[in-house]
This record gives C-alpha cells, sequence and structure tokens, in this order.
C-alpha cells in the first residue's frame, strides 16, 4: 500500500510544509503527526484517538495523520484481498464505513489493474477513474508484469536497450523505490517503513515465524468461536461456522445455515387428511378441519359428525344468579329459582338464596339508649354499654357514676362522670399527662408570658427582670427601666454627663470646640438626651463669624433590638430653625455624613406644621450590643452657597434585649 504515498498522503504532507513546528509549543509537527499514525497502527481506527496536546495545529495534524494512515491500511487491505481473492464481493464487513470503501475502492481499482496487464493492454490508468484509484491501478498491474516478466526465457529475443537515467526513470516511476511495491515479498499486506517493510495479514490469519507468509488461524481449536451450546464449530479459510449437532426433530428439516425450519405437510403434500379434510398446518405438524361446518351451538367430532354443545357444563354458568340452566339441542334455557324463607331471614339481591335479616342496623334501635344490640343468625340480643348497669327494677341500662363508685383511684386531681364513662382533669399549673390520668406541672414560660425573663416552678411561674429593670407592682410580669440618671445612682464623674440607656446608662464627655459654648438649658426627652453647643466668637474674629456653622449638638439614643424588623423605623426629628432671612428664599438639605456602618440609616426631609424636618430612620436591622455616632448635618443653602450650618452628633445605643 505503500506504493500509494502520491495520493491523499500528499495533503499530509502539504500540511507539514506549510506548518513545521507548533507556535509556542514543545512537540514539533513531526511528532503529532508520527503519534496518530501509532494509534491509527495499533487500534485501527481514529474515532476515540487521544489528543497529546492543546495545540489547535497539533490536534489537527495528529488525526489528519491518523484518518491517512487508516486509509492506507484498508487500501493496502483491500489490493491485497484482490491479488488473494480475485475477487472483492465476499468480503464480510460493514460496507457503511469510510474504512469499507476505502477498502473496496483499492480493491475494484487493483482487479481493474491485473486485468489490464492480462488482456495485454497498458499499465497507463485512464485520468477518469480518479488520481487514487489510477495509483492502484498502475501498482497491481505493474506488479502482474513483473511476474510476466520473470517467467520470460532467457533465450527469447531480446529488444534494443534504451539507456533511461535515474532521474528519467524516478519521474517515469515515483514508487520504483518503495519495499511493498505491487504488495512486496508479504503473502497479504505489507507496510514500507522507509528502510525496511513489515508484513501483516488479514482478519482470521497469523503472521508465520518467517515474517512474510500468513496462515490461518483455526478458531475452533484456540475457542476464539461464538458457537453455542448444541453446535459444533466447523473451521473455514480465515474464518468458521457454527453446525447444529442434533437434529430439529419431527415436523421440522435443518437449514443451511444450521437452523430449525418448519415443513410445511400441508404444502408439500406429506400430509395424511381424508377427502373431506381440509389440512392447516402447525408448528412441527398439521392439523385436519373438516370441510363440513356445524351450526351455532354443535360441534365436530373427529368423523365430521355435529354434535350438541351441553352450555350448562361449561365452566361460565350461562344463566345469571338466581337462575338454573336447562341444557336444548343447539342452545340452552335459564329458569328462575324462588326459595322459601324463614323467620329472621330474607332473600339475597339475585334471589338466588336466604340471608339473615341484621336487626341491629335498623334506624330503631330496638334495645333503647344504653344498650348493645348483638345479631345472630335468625335472631339478635341486647346487652348494656360500657359504663352502663342493668336496673332489675325498671329492667333498663343506667349509667355507672365511676368518680363516685372509685373516689381518688381513677384520677390524680379531679374526676367528671359522663354517661357511660368519665374523664379526668388537673388544676391550674398542671396539665394532663398521656396516660389520661396523671398530672403533670405545666411549664408556664414555654408560651413567655413575662416581658423579659421567667422562671418555672412547680405548678406555677415567677417573672423576674434583668439588670437595670424592675418588676412591676401592678401586674408582676412586666419590667421598667429604672432611670440611674433621674436617680442619682450612676458613678459618672462631675465632668461627665450620664446618659440613661435601655438597661443602664453611660458616662460621656462631651466638651464644647473652640468658638463654642455649652448652651444653659439641656433638652431630656423620653429616650433621648441632648447637649447643645453654640457659637460664641470672640471680639474682631471675623473667621469664626464667617463660620456657616452656628450650633453643634450631641443627643444620645437608646435603641431595642427589634424581633421583628419589617419596615423602616423613625428614631430622630431634627427641626430646622428658620433665619433671619425669607425662608422660601433658603433651600434646607440633611445629610448623614459620617458614622453609618453598614448604611443602617438614612435621612429624609418633610414637612410637619409648616416646618421642616430632618428624618432619621433605622432601615436595616441591628442586633446588639452596638455603639454607633453619626454626623448629622443641617444645611441652609442661598443661592448655592451654604449660609446657615447645625451640626447634631446623634450617639446611638443599641441595647442587647430583645423587643
Amino acid at each position: 500500500m505503500d506504493n500509494l504515498r502520491g495520493a491523499r498522503p500528499l495533503r499530509l504532507l502539504l500540511l507539514l510544509a506549510l506548518v513545521p513546528s507548533l507556535r509556542g509549543q514543545d512537540l514539533s509537527m513531526e511528532e503529532c503527526c508520527d503519534k496518530g499514525i501509532e494509534w491509527a497502527n495499533k487500534n485501527r481506527i481514529c474515532t476515540s484517538l487521544p489528543l497529546i496536546s492543546e495545540s489547535r495545529e497539533c490536534s489537527m495534524t495528529q488525526v489528519q495523520c491518523c484518518r491517512s494512515q487508516l486509509e492506507k491500511q484498508y487500501c493496502s487491505d483491500g489490493m491485497e484481498f484482490a491479488n488473494v481473492r480475485e475477487e472483492c464481493d465476499s468480503h464480510i464487513g460493514d460496507n457503511s464505513t469510510c474504512e469499507a470503501e476505502y477498502f473496496k475502492t483499492c480493491c475494484y481499482c487493483c482487479l481493474l489493474g491485473k486485468a489490464a496487464q492480462i488482456q495485454g493492454q497498458s499499465c497507463e490508468p485512464s485520468l477518469k477513474i480518479g488520481y487514487q484509484c489510477g495509483i492502484v491501478f498502475r501498482a497491481c498491474c505493474v506488479k502482474g508484469q513483473e511476474g510476466l516478466d520473470m517467467s520470460i526465457s532467457d533465450d527469447a529475443p531480446k529488444k534494443e536497450q534504451v539507456e533511461i537515467s535515474k532521474e528519467e526513470l524516478d519521474q517515469e516511476d515515483p514508487y520504483l523505490h518503495d519495499g511493498c511495491r505491487g504488495g512486496g515479498p508479504c503473502s497479504q499486506q505489507c507496510r514500507d517503513t522507509g528502510s525496511s517493510y513489515v508484513c501483516s495479514c488479514f482478519v482470521g490469519y497469523q503472521l508465520q515465524p518467517d515474517g512474510v507468509n500468513c496462515e490461518d488461524i483455526n478458531e475452533c481449536i484456540t475457542g476464539t468461536h461464538s458457537c453455542g451450546i448444541g453446535q459444533t464449530c466447523v473451521n473455514t479459510l480465515g474464518s468458521f461456522r457454527c453446525q447444529r449437532d442434533t437434529s430439529c426433530g419431527t415436523g421440522y428439516e435443518l437449514t443451511d445455515d444450521s437452523r430449525c425450519k418448519d415443513i410445511d405437510e400441508c404444502e408439500t403434500g406429506t400430509h395424511n387428511c381424508p377427502p373431506d379434510f381440509i389440512c392447516q398446518n402447525t408448528p412441527g405438524s398439521f392439523r385436519c378441519r373438516p370441510k363440513l361446518q356445524c351450526m351455532n351451538g354443535f360441534i365436530q367430532d373427529a368423523l365430521g359428525n355435529c354434535i350438541d354443545i351441553n352450555e350448562c357444563l361449561s365452566t361460565n354458568t350461562p344463566c345469571p344468579a338466581g337462575q338454573i340452566c336447562i341444557n336444548t339441542d343447539g342452545s340452552y334455557t335459564c329458569q328462575r329459582i324462588s326459595p322459601s324463607c324463614g323467620r329472621g331471614y330474607h332473600l339475597n339481591e339475585d334471589g338466588t338464596r336466604c340471608v339473615d335479616v341484621d336487626e341491629c342496623s335498623s334506624s330503631n334501635q330496638p334495645c333503647g339508649e344504653g344498650h348493645v344490640c348483638i345479631n345472630a343468625p335468625g335472631n339478635y340480643r341486647c346487652e348494656c354499654k360500657s359504663g352502663y348497669s342493668f336496673d332489675v327494677i325498671s329492667r333498663t341500662c343506667i349509667d355507672i357514676n365511676e368518680c363516685r363508685r372509685y373516689p381518688g383511684r381513677l384520677c390524680a386531681h379531679k374526676c367528671e362522670n359522663t354517661p357511660g364513662s368519665y374523664y379526668c382533669t388537673c388544676t391550674m399549673g398542671f396539665k394532663l399527662s398521656t396516660d389520661g390520668r396523671s398530672c403533670e406541672d405545666l411549664n408556664e414560660c414555654e408560651s413567655s408570658p413575662c416581658s423579659q425573663e421567667c422562671a418555672n416552678v412547680y405548678g406555677s411561674y415567677q417573672c423576674y427582670c434583668r439588670r437595670g429593670f424592675q418588676l412591676s407592682d401592678i401586674d408582676g410580669i412586666s419590667c421598667e427601666d429604672i432611670d440611674e440618671c433621674v436617680a442619682e445612682s450612676h458613678n459618672c464623674s462631675f465632668n461627665e454627663t450620664c446618659f440613661n440607656i435601655q438597661g443602664g446608662f453611660r458616662c460621656l464627655s462631651l466638651e464644647c470646640p473652640e468658638n463654642y459654648r455649652k448652651s444653659g438649658d439641656t433638652v431630656r426627652l423620653e429616650k433621648t438626651d441632648t447637649i447643645r453647643c453654640i457659637k460664641s466668637c470672640r471680639p474682631n474674629d471675623v473667621s469664626c463669624v464667617l463660620d456657616p456653622v452656628h450650633t453643634i449638638s450631641h443627643t444620645v439614643i437608646s435603641l431595642p433590638t427589634f424581633r421583628e424588623f419589617t419596615r423602616p423605623e423613625e428614631i430622630i426629628f431634627l427641626r430646622a430653625i428658620t433665619p433671619t432671612y425669607p425662608a422660601n428664599q433658603a433651600d434646607i438639605i440633611f445629610d448623614i455624613t459620617e458614622g453609618n456602618l453598614r448604611d443602617s440609616f438614612d435621612i429624609i426631609k418633610r414637612y410637619m406644621d409648616g416646618m421642616t424636618v430632618g428624618v432619621v430612620r433605622q432601615v436595616r436591622p441591628i442586633v446588639g450590643p452596638f455603639h454607633a455616632i453619626l454626623k448629622l448635618e443641617m444645611n441652609y443653602v442661598m443661592g448655592g452657597v451654604v449660609s446657615h450650618r447645625n451640626i447634631v452628633n446623634v450617639h446611638i445605643f443599641v441595647s442587647e434585649y430583645w423587643f
């Protein structure tokens, strides 16, 4: 097949020439090609080819070289098949694959070349059969001529010798030096390696120790056949066949492919049906059916006579329930059965038999209240229900008061009688156990009755408060905050200011900056404390006078940790003080400039009662303890210039207590 190196392999050589090496990779294009050829020689397939590089060029080269080598191998197999078998149609394989097309194309083209050599025609093919087919045509034709030349006697007249240079000879036949030219020395398949050649065999053959000849593999001896149980392996040239061991039995015959085929005795005329019968073939046998057909209600016997069918003897009773079947000639009739039932019984819905009357299922309640009706075949009886006793005087069932009859033995706490039974209850602070009689302590703290802390006690509970709170004397469950700053129970120094927070207090030292002094009054609200510093400039201090900041305030606010935070909480309201100039000419801008950790707060502007108000809102949930200082600004803007500014520093303490 190496004689075909001038065909499709030329495209591979052209590819190698255009891309001499992989850019930025250690593998050369020749190495990638060698891997593809090696995979094709080993596996004879390229669909599962493992790529050795991420390079696109190397992958393309590897796949192309594999396909070219595979094409060359199958083409070589086709040529060898044509040389050995002298035909191509008996080759067994999947004709739908590309490899099968390579095999058949080269096999047919080789047969054409051999035929041209035998008929004494030229070994130069017609261009119309295609380039690659022409190469195979010429290789097989030339090989036949070489065999013919070897049989020519030395005594034959010799034609005048014409000297041809090596270059002209190579140009005329580029495969002159191919070691596998015309099939080479191999008996079946040959592959030229450049410096030598390698022989291989068709499927079903194995290479001999001489490395040239091929010998048939006896699959029956090596055990590589696929014959099943009951079959004998018969070796054939290059393959095997399976032959059935035992006969097929009566009514069957053995086919050429060792299968059992049913014998149609009716078609072959080997049946023994009488003239009045028709032969009907069955698997392995036949059946004789009479030509005479009986009417409905009759069946033919072995002699062809029509006899009556007794439908009443069939497994499926033809008559409905409550009726009896009577056979007639060719048919049957149904007759109704009317049985007579005694007291306490009645006919069933089908009217076929007598069944018991269930008097207890009647809505009349034949036994009366407090009784149990027990049905019996043809009768019934009355008994007192559980929890009732029979009174011989009134001859009725009366309720048994279990709580009075068994005092202190049925329930742990209290017993309540009911008609026919009783139930147990427990006193306050206890709940009924699963046995329905005992009482166990009820843990009231599970329902969170206290505002802060709850301690369960036997039969009751006790509320208590955390540090900084005291229990209310009114309801005994609420906790009230103790204002340590008002009660003067704090430990703040003289220079510190006490600020009350949830459950405690904080001592803060808040001093006014230069050019500011504390206002004489300190605003104290329910949850906030405020210290205000107002501007106090020294005489002739122009920069102080021109500074737009007029007041700096410090406000302390205590917030709880909200259990459910579903919407923003408004916590601070900054009311703008109208300056000396008309208010409608100024724009008031509120802003948070510092301390807004995780954007937990925002500020919006709102108009309330004719005033401009900045509302500070908590927009994200905060889990205490938490302390933050928000720096807020109120800017009065006139003509794009801040003319007046108030600064508010808000100290926010978030309690660890949940509300």
